[in-house]
């Protein structure tokens, strides 16, 4: 009857132990470390609206510092849920490097429009959410006073956004005013006229006839001389001096 077992298996099943041993020991005792420091990084091109001392605050949980952390205790799913729940966020990843630090890279909300109404002032960032003002920077984006209600809301993000990814609008446009019937009032930067937009519609096209407009017309200074630059028409710009 041959032997179950030969010597070399049983040497195998040996090792094999000791390895899953030490390797439960190591796990656990690095789970029960704790936290060296944590780091918030932030990503993008926008600048600072939340200082890193408040984010870190929120990931350590208003404990004094991380290393009073350990690393078995840590929820990072809850950690990124409390970070991504703050209204100039918007997402954020949370981790421990090998080395025990906890990290979380942040990327803020991009802010593309400013509201002003009878309580409050705000910002509208580019996924179409509200962003509170900020302590530690105010961003140059239109001034847009009026009602914002649920019927003109998402036309007028989609309006914001239009201005804020095209390089000549988001210089020139610094200011929106929405009227009672739902038409738009513009003002530009460098110069007294205003822009009657008119309701809503066409976007591309009105303000692609105003940029060609414009270019023409600061060849020979005249847009100093009109007060009023109409682009109701889909075909034509209309200038009142």
């Amino acid at each position: 009857m041959k032997k179950l077992l030969s010597w070399s298996n049983i040497r195998l099943i040996l090792i094999f132990g000791i390895v899953i041993s030490l390797y439960s020991f190591t796990s656990h005792r690095n789970n029960n470390r704790k936290l060296k420091k944590s780091v918030v990084v932030f990503v993008g091109d926008n600048p600072l609206f939340l200082k890193r001392e408040a984010v870190n605050k929120l990931l350590i949980e208003n404990r004094s510092n991380a290393s009073s952390i350990e690393k078995d205790k840590l929820d990072l799913n809850k950690l990124e849920n409390t970070l991504d729940a703050n209204d100039m966020i918007e997402e954020s990843d949370v981790f421990v490097s090998i080395d025990g630090v906890l990290k979380a890279v942040v990327k803020q909300k991009t802010p593309i429009a400013r509201v002003l109404d009878e309580n409050s002032s705000f910002y509208i960032g580019y996924e179409g959410s509200k962003m509170p003002l900020s302590d530690n920077f105010t961003a140059r984006v239109p001034l847009v006073s009026g009602v914002i209600n649920e019927k003109n809301e998402q036309k007028l993000i989609a309006l914001f956004r239009f201005i804020y990814d095209d390089e000549f609008l988001k210089k020139n446009i610094i200011a929106i005013e929405i009227r009672p019937n739902g038409s738009l009032k513009m003002h530009n930067r460098d110069f007294d006229y205003q822009i009657d937009f008119g309701s809503i519609i066409k976007v591309e096209d009105k303000f692609r006839n105003y940029k060609a407009f414009y270019q023409k017309a600061i060849l020979d200074s005249s847009l100093y001389n009109y007060k009023k630059i109409d682009l109701r028409f889909s075909q034509q710009v209309v200038c009142t001096k």
